[in-house]
């Protein structure tokens, strides 16, 4: 059977090393790349290629003037027809720049294809710069279809956070500080190293890197993907969040409080506690909508702030056998005997985080002691200075 890998990224080098270090490694090897740098002319330009040379080019017509819709309906059957043939070991899939991992992770399997490992390709140095550019992908020619709305920062966030393996670039213009950074906004990553032929023991000493079918970056990509897993590890309620850090200059402050926000101190305070870190995220309690999971999740200056569905404190018991067991055990973990799993847990990670300050300035947008024995009758008659940001 046919293993497939993904590997994406925006970092275009850090990935392009990745690809040719994998067809380098695996014999019977072939990636396939679909460009949409072309949608603007309303098609897709599909490669596939091995070690030697471009194999196969083509194009594919948009659907719905969406480049991403065009390549999920010709990424499956490309692969089935790869499958079926039997002479191949291993596909990568090279996701273009902007285009999501998670997504075409959970195309791919639903179409009944095995996928084996995501990988998302990281240069070090790059990290905070794409992380404090809160440029639109459309601004930069990055755009997957007309109607997209993201972000270069918020891109990179995600792309960066749903991969179990990360493959770094050993490159020379990054210093303790950026890897550090990277290290806290996913700590649970495999970091592997590619491109620049070296790499490091804990003690410094450095080594090459010998390219073979044994490689750890061959391992990481057939080691196995679970796609239902890498989605509730992306849920706000059960996301594996970073925890406190501080080395080289880069913090990570883990903000866990049992009462909920007012709505009006925290909307004013929305941009200065945005701009405290380059990346924050997690879930909130307000209290005007006690029973609503709020998600949280900033960079690049920008937050977006969306329901995630009820709390489970708030859901009467019979509703609980619908709840996915990660969810109930999230919750198991953190549960409070008055207030459940209702609380304030956020994430923010930046080198020069000013903790002290930031904690204040949240503190601040919490009930105060008369405000919160007053009750959740009189939370939800506070104004709803969320509704906007929420389109309620």
């Amino acid at each position: 059977m046919l293993s497939v890998v993904i590997v994406g990224g925006l970092h275009a080098d850090a990935r392009k090393a990745a690809v040719g270090q994998l067809l380098a490694d695996v014999p019977g090897s072939v990636v396939l790349h679909h460009d949409l740098a072309t949608a603007a002319a309303g098609t897709v330009v599909r490669t596939i290629r091995d070690a030697t040379g471009i194999l196969s080019a083509g194009e594919t017509p948009l659907v719905n003037d969406c480049a991403c819709c065009a390549l999920r309906e010709d990424l499956v059957p490309e692969l089935r027809r790869l499958d079926a043939a039997g002479t191949l070991r291993l596909a990568v899939v090279e996701l273009w720049d902007s285009v999501e991992p998670k997504a075409m992770a959970e195309v791919v399997a639903a179409g009944g294809v095995t996928v084996t490992g995501v990988i998302t390709a990281v240069d070090p140095a790059l990290v905070l710069p794409f992380l404090g550019n809160g440029d639109d992908l459309a601004e930069r020619g990055l755009a997957a279809a007309a109607t997209d709305q993201r972000t270069v920062a918020d891109t990179f966030a995600r792309q960066l956070e749903y991969a179990p393996v990360l493959a770094v670039l050993d490159s020379p213009e990054a210093d303790e500080e950026d890897r550090e950074l990277l290290a806290q906004l996913h700590p649970t990553a495999r970091q592997v190293p590619i491109g620049g032929g070296r790499t490091t023991d804990p003690a410094g000493t450095r080594y090459p890197v010998r390219h073979s079918a044994h490689s750890p970056l061959v391992r990481a990509a057939l080691a196995g993907f679970d796609v239902e897993s890498a989605a509730a590890a992306q849920h706000p309620a059960c996301a594996l969040l970073p925890a406190e850090a501080d080395a080289h200059g880069v913090s990570t402050l883990v903000w866990h409080r049992r009462r909920p926000f007012h709505p009006e101190r925290l909307y004013e305070a929305l941009e200065d506690i945005t701009c405290a870190a380059a990346r924050s995220r997690g879930r909130f309690w307000l209290a005007d909508k006690p029973d609503v999971l709020l998600h949280w999740d900033a960079a690049g200056g920008a937050l977006c702030v969306e329901s995630a569905g009820p709390w489970l404190a708030s859901l009467p018991d019979a509703a609980w056998d619908m709840v996915p067991p990660v969810r109930r055990a999230a919750a198991a973990m953190d549960w409070h005997p008055e207030h459940g799993d209702c609380c304030q847990h956020l994430v923010f990670t930046s080198p020069g985080l000013d903790r002290d300050g930031l904690e204040r300035l949240l503190e601040s947008c919490l009930l105060t002691d008369a405000e919160y024995s007053a009750g959740r009758d009189a939370w939800k008659r506070l104004p709803p200075a969320f509704d906007t940001l929420l389109e309620v």
